[in-house]
């Protein structure tokens, strides 16, 4: 808990996501980055742990700065972004409570659960610990 905000989402991010081989994650790869048209990565591109961790922190930061008005929150959203995409982050009731003062967000947080329409235990557990350990009521 003494680390930085930033660098607790990084570990928690790389306890989840774990590393992924894009040859059986395509197109997926890193720490969960999705491949963006122009990159150079191909299917089976074998990423180092340096450069996976190195991706892994531009796109976070990119997420965080997308929720930047959410002051202390855009952390918290970030990871969550990194995870289910800021599409759905903005349509969500944690972004519209945490926008408007809101800091009871426990259960609107961890609503965010599902994988193919289905309640996951490994996502709850994912959520509980970004909660205990990024959100500041």
């Amino acid at each position: 808990m003494e680390l930085p905000l930033f660098e607790r989402a990084v570990l928690i991010i790389k306890k989840f996501e774990t590393l992924h081989d894009s040859r059986r994650h395509w197109p997926y790869l890193g720490y969960g980055h999705r491949k963006l048209p122009g990159e150079k990565y191909f299917r089976g591109y074998k990423m180092s742990e340096r450069e996976a961790d190195a991706l892994l922190r531009e796109d976070l930061r990119k997420f965080c700065s997308l929720y930047r008005d959410t002051g202390k929150d855009s952390v918290l959203l970030g990871a969550l972004a990194y995870n289910i995409g800021p599409g759905a982050v903005n349509k969500s009731s944690v972004y519209k409570m945490l926008k408007s003062g809101s800091r009871n967000i426990f259960k609107a947080y961890t609503s965010h659960c599902h994988y193919k329409g289905k309640w996951h235990k490994g996502l709850y557990k994912r959520r509980l610990c970004e909660l205990v350990t990024l959100f500041i009521p």
